[in-house]
Parts: structure tokens; C-alpha cells; sequence
């Protein structure tokens, strides 16, 4: 395949201001190797000793008991990282304690509040007395049903400073949808919100939480926080309290410590606590690999997999991430748009262990308008912005141009991830957006709480390409033999241990699941589930998920490629496109099509489809049915699923709809064929 195009290249001075830059030589002049990320990456993989260790005292995480060794064992099943090492990840994320906003919180009604490191310090000392109060120890549960609001960082970060893992849903989910993730951990304590907004509409979610809570007999406390009302009403839940109520009740040092503020214009209560106060955390030693998150799998196939990721494993990969790969620093605003039923609000909260301002996001991105949350960056001066490629292509299809009419001036890095982005979508942002910036397409995944590919403020920007594999992180694309190729699509596999790997699942005692998970396909390589190409520049392009990949007549085809030929034609507004066996044991190519109100899927349209199709990737690509429907099945984190898609065409059962957020599409899709 032919060198895709670079649409930007970072000036001399800005690659030499980066961290990655200062790493990289540091690094270069102590080890022994050239002083370019190729050969950095090398000897990443090659001494992961050497960096890993090297990359903690980077990020400056400090320690209560130092490590023995970087890691004992040289396999990717069994493998310690940091034997002997213990310290606290939430100690890290509060390093910081002076009058820097360390959250801005903003949402669809234009609602807007600020937290100062020093206040989030104070916040967290009270929210974990509090738990400790209720009888909360190292290795508890706490869990989260809710929006993407500061409570819900607080309520990790406090739960982390315990000891205890945190595991969270967003709001939209259904009562079945957290019953198979909550009800398999059995948390001690839920924290909820009365309610959200969306696309200007207010639900309400206390029936939920009510059943949620009696169906989960561990709940001891249920702890409510106001966000749609200053004044839910909370009697009917087992064991509920307000947020307030439960700062109040069980505070560790006496209230004169403190003044009472309200908290922006919900109503919930601020304490402002004197740095005496606020240093009252009591911050559990524990090891690197104690767990901290409890993830899901989308459980679109079954009920969800309780991912456990670890304390150490998870810092570390996220402080290599935001400050070498994305370059960030004490003096930024970073956005992500997320809810916290998805890693990237982990990954995003993680952001505070820089010291930088981390701005939470709740509703819907494009309400009240398609540039709201451009606005957003502008008003408040944001540098590095997360977002989806879904989100970008909406913003041109409704024709947005921040460029033409917002001050974007303090914008450094435009992040997406949620799947691959297109050349279209890379040369919209360079056109339409901002011409001096860095775009990093990231991949990784809720497995490994982080990415295997991302962004780097040394390297070009390709169109369609992303930037490089991460630093410690040992990727190749493997052909149909097994063999890793380059310049070829394969299968995406990690070929030696990194500490981001998780804990393991919950109740899988023996490791079974865990294994066959990941090392089933591959003995003693990592198989993450992607169809990928590693060019010979050493960027990454993903075709799409591996067990979506096509085989009509046994050649290989990645979703992404046919969706990046479909939705850059105006009249479709969605797609979605998986195989159908055939008696003969071949796959037909099947394209379902959204089309923008009004328009109908007529032959002219459907050669029109097919034309760009070919004309854009190959003969083969092109589908052999093409339908038009209203509308295409997403995960709750906004992702297709093909796989329910391909489920509903064959008329075969689909297991666990509650994972969905709109699982009333399907019904569509049965009998069609």
C-alpha cells in the first residue's frame, strides 16, 4: 500500500518542548541508543526493565515501600510487576493540593462548576471517612450509577485511597444492564444520582436505583446526590442518604475546620477545609498489582466480563500515555467526551496525577447545538480535546466550522477514539477545525484499561493512520499464518507481557476465562481482537474489530473500509455491514443504510453506493445486499455491533439486549432475508 498522505508535521521547536522529546533523549543518553522514537520504541521492548522503572520515576508516583525488582517472570501469564513495591494510586491523583482548578464540570443545560485541587483534597478526606465510617476496607466494592459529574470522581478516588475497588455504570443503563455488572461484585456501597439530562429531556432514575439497590442484598448504603433536584425524594430506598448527609454524618475531624459553600448551582454542599484538614487522607499502602477497577465487556454476547485491573498497572500505563504520548502538563485543559460506563472516563480522570484542569462533560455533545461542545473548548481555553470519530463526521455532516467562527487558539491535540477514524475525518479537523494541530486516532480498549496505539507530538500526522505503537507495548499484525507482517493486514497481537494487563476476572479462580479470552488463538501472545496493518513507518491503521472481519470468498475485509467509503456519501447518515453465510459455506457481503430524513434507497442511490465503493477499496468489497433501515444497534459506549446485526439477519437469539442503547433497532433486521 502506498504512503498516505501527511497532513501535519510538528515545527522543530514544538518537538523539542515535548515530554515524549525530553524522555526520549534522557533516556537516548543514558541507555545508549539513538535518540528517535523508533529506536526508543526498541528499547522499550527489548530492556522493558529498564524503561518501566524509568518511566515511574518520570511521572514522579512516589512510594511507601520501594519495588525488588521491575518485574519477576517473562511470560505473559505470570508475569509480577514491581514486587515488593507499595504505594497508592489515589496519593498520586491528590499530589497536588493548592488553588489550581482540578475539575470543571459542565453540562447540556449550561450548568458550570470549578474544583480546586486543594477543595478535591478536602472532598475526598470526608468521602473516604465516611466510607470508612460505613465499614469500607481495602478489597470492598464501591460502585457508581452515574453521570459523568465530580461526585463520581471523588467517590473513585476516596474508595481508591481505602484500598477498595470502584466500579461504575452511566445513568442511561437499564436495571438489567447493571444487575449483570453489579450484581456479580457485590458492592457494599452504591453511589447514584436522582437523575440526567439528554438532548434537553430530564429522566429520571431513583426507580431504578430502588429496584437496583433491593436486588443487590451487599448494599449497605446507598448515597443519592442531586443532580436534576436540590431535594430528591429518597425515603422508599433501602439504606439511601443524600451526598451532604453523608459528608455530614461522618466526618473525621471536627466541622470547625471547615466553611460551608455550595457546589455551583446543584445545591450539594462544599467543604473548604484548611490544608490541615485537607491532608487527613489516610492513604492505604498497597501493592502494584492490587486491584482497583472493576471494567465490563460489552456483554452484547452473553453477560458482561468483570474485567480487574490494578492499581500500579493502571497508573502507569495511563502517566506514560497522557504525558509522552499526548503531552500533557500541569497547564492544561483537557475534555474528553465520555460517560463513565466507558475506560476513556478512567483514562480521563487519570489526568489529575499531571495536574492538569480535567473537564467532565454531561449530555449530549450536540445539544442544544452541533458545536456546543466546540463552544465549550473555546470558552474555556481547552488543549487537548477527546472525542469519537462518530461525533466528528455529525459535525460535518450539520456543515460545523469551528474554524471559521470560534477562537481556538489554545488547542494543541485533537484525540478520538471509539473506532478507526477515516482520511475524511482527518482532513475535516485539518480544514474545518484547526490547521496547527496534533490529531492522535488512539486504540486500546476497556481489556487493558488503556491503548496499544496512539498519538506522538514528535511524529507526522497520516491521513487515516495512527501515529505509532506505544512505548513498552510489544504489537505486531500477524498474517493467516501466524507469521507478523508489515505493510499487511493482519491480526493485532501483543507478543510480551506490560503491567496495563489486567488482574484478572472476577470468580475466575483458575484463570480459564481470563485465558481463553486473550491467549486461546495465540499461546503466550496477547490477541486483542483487531484487524490491523502496521506500515512500514511504523503507524497503525485499523480495519476493524477481528471477529467482524469479512470473508467473502476467503479474502479478508475490514469494516472500517467500507464505512469509510459509505458515510462520506451525503445522503446516508448511518451504516452498518456484516456477513451472511451462505449454503455453500461463503459469506455475502450485507450493507444496511441510514438515510437523512426523507431520502429513500432507490437503484440509482444503491449504484451510487456500490460505485464509490469499488471505486474506493476493491470489487470486493462491494456488498451484495444493501438495504436501507432506521436505524443501527450501538453499545451504550457508542459502538456498532455487528455481531447482533449478524445474529438478527441468520434469526438466531440475541443474548443480553440490556447492554444495548437502542435495542429496539434489531426488530428490524429479523426476517429480511
Amino acid at each position: 500500500m502506498s504512503e498516505r498522505e501527511i497532513l501535519w508535521t510538528p515545527s522543530q521547536s514544538r518537538v523539542e518542548r515535548s515530554l515524549m522529546h525530553e524522555f526520549v533523549t534522557r533516556m537516548a543518553g543514558r541507555y545508549g541508543f539513538g535518540p528517535s522514537y523508533p529506536d526508543a520504541h526498541r528499547w522499550s521492548i527489548e530492556h522493558r526493565d529498564q524503561f518501566w522503572k524509568e518511566m515511574w520515576s518520570f511521572a514522579g508516583i512516589s512510594k511507601s515501600k520501594p519495588e525488588v525488582a521491575t518485574f519477576e517472570g517473562d511470560r505473559m501469564l505470570g508475569t509480577k510487576w514491581f514486587p515488593g513495591l507499595e504505594f497508592n494510586f489515589a496519593q498520586h491523583l491528590l499530589r497536588f493540593n493548592d488553588d489550581r482548578v482540578a475539575i470543571l464540570a459542565e453540562d447540556e443545560l449550561g450548568r458550570s462548576r470549578s474544583i480546586t485541587y486543594c477543595e478535591l483534597n478536602a472532598l475526598v478526606a470526608r468521602c473516604a471517612a465516611a466510607m470508612r465510617a460505613t465499614g469500607i476496607v481495602k478489597g470492598d466494592r464501591v460502585a457508581a450509577f452515574m453521570p459523568n459529574v465530580p461526585e463520581t470522581v471523588i467517590t473513585m478516588i476516596a474508595a481508591a485511597s481505602i484500598g477498595a475497588m470502584f466500579s461504575s455504570c452511566s445513568p442511561d443503563f437499564g436495571v438489567q444492564g447493571v444487575l449483570d455488572r453489579f450484581g456479580q461484585i457485590q458492592p457494599k456501597i452504591l453511589i447514584a444520582a436522582d437523575g440526567y439530562s439528554y438532548n434537553g429531556k430530564s429522566i429520571d432514575t431513583l426507580d431504578r436505583v430502588r429496584d437496583i439497590v433491593n436486588k443487590i442484598p451487599s448494599i449497605k448504603r446507598t448515597v443519592i446526590v442531586p443532580f436534576m433536584n436540590d431535594a430528591p425524594k429518597i425515603d422508599s430506598i433501602r439504606g439511601a442518604v443524600g451526598w451532604d448527609e453523608f459528608l455530614q454524618t461522618f466526618i473525621s475531624s471536627p466541622l470547625s475546620h471547615a466553611t460551608r459553600g455550595q457546589l455551583g448551582n446543584t445545591g450539594a454542599t462544599v467543604f473548604q477545609h484548611t490544608a490541615e484538614d485537607s491532608n487527613a487522607i489516610a492513604f492505604e499502602p498497597v501493592p502494584f498489582d492490587h486491584p482497583l477497577y472493576i471494567m465490563y465487556s460489552s456483554g452484547t454476547t452473553g453477560v458482561p466480563k468483570c474485567i480487574v485491573h490494578g492499581q500500579g498497572g493502571t497508573l502507569l500505563q495511563h502517566m506514560k500515555e497522557l504525558m509522552l504520548h499526548c503531552d500533557l502538563r500541569r497547564e492544561d485543559t483537557i475534555l474528553y467526551f465520555t460517560t463513565c460506563g466507558w475506560m476513556m472516563w478512567n483514562w480521563l480522570v487519570s489526568s489529575l496525577g499531571v495536574g492538569a484542569t480535567v473537564v467532565l462533560y454531561e449530555g449530549s455533545p450536540a445539544y442544544p447545538g452541533a458545536n456546543h461542545l466546540w463552544r465549550i473548548a473555546e470558552r474555556i481555553g481547552i488543549t487537548v480535546f477527546g472525542t469519537s470519530p462518530k461525533f466528528l463526521s455529525a459535525c460535518e455532516k450539520a456543515d460545523v466550522r469551528p474554524a471559521e467562527k470560534l477562537d481556538l487558539t489554545q488547542l494543541r491535540a485533537l484525540l478520538s477514539t471509539g473506532s478507526p477514524m477515516t482520511v475524511e475525518n482527518f482532513k475535516w479537523v485539518y480544514q474545518d477545525v484547526k490547521r496547527d494541530l496534533q490529531v492522535s486516532s488512539v486504540c486500546g480498549g476497556t481489556d487493558i484499561i488503556s491503548c496499544f496505539m496512539l498519538g506522538n507530538p514528535m511524529l507526522p500526522v497520516r491521513a487515516g493512520e495512527i501515529q505509532c505503537i506505544g512505548l513498552g507495548m510489544d504489537v505486531q499484525a500477524l498474517d493467516d499464518s501466524g507469521q507478523p507482517v508489515v505493510g499487511q493486514k493482519g491480526e493485532l497481537v501483543c507478543c510480551t507481557p506490560f503491567p496495563s494487563q489486567p488482574v484478572g476476572f472476577w470468580n475466575d479462580l483458575d484463570g480459564s476465562k481470563y485465558r481463553k479470552a486473550y491467549f486461546e488463538n495465540y499461546p503466550g501472545k496477547w490477541r486483542h481482537g483487531d484487524f490491523v496493518e502496521i506500515t512500514p513507518n511504523g503507524g497503525v491503521v485499523v480495519f476493524g474489530r477481528s471477529d467482524a472481519t469479512l470473508n467473502p470468498g476467503g479474502v479478508r475485509i475490514g469494516t472500517a473500509e467500507i464505512y469509510r467509503q459509505v458515510e462520506s456519501i451525503a445522503e446516508v447518515a448511518d451504516s452498518i455491514v456484516v456477513g451472511k453465510q451462505t449454503p455453500d459455506s461463503d459469506e455475502e457481503v450485507c450493507l444496511f443504510v441510514v438515510l437523512k430524513e426523507g431520502i429513500r434507497l432507490d437503484d440509482k442511490l444503491e449504484k451510487t453506493i456500490r460505485t464509490r465503493i469499488a471505486e474506493g477499496t476493491t470489487k470486493r468489497h462491494v456488498p451484495k445486499h444493501i438495504k436501507q433501515v432506521t436505524g443501527i444497534p450501538y453499545t451504550i459506549s457508542g459502538k456498532k455491533v455487528e455481531l447482533a446485526v449478524q445474529k438478527a439477519i441468520q434469526g438466531l437469539p440475541i443474548a443480553n439486549l440490556d447492554a444495548l442503547a437502542n435495542p429496539g433497532v434489531l426488530n428490524q433486521y429479523f426476517g429480511l432475508f
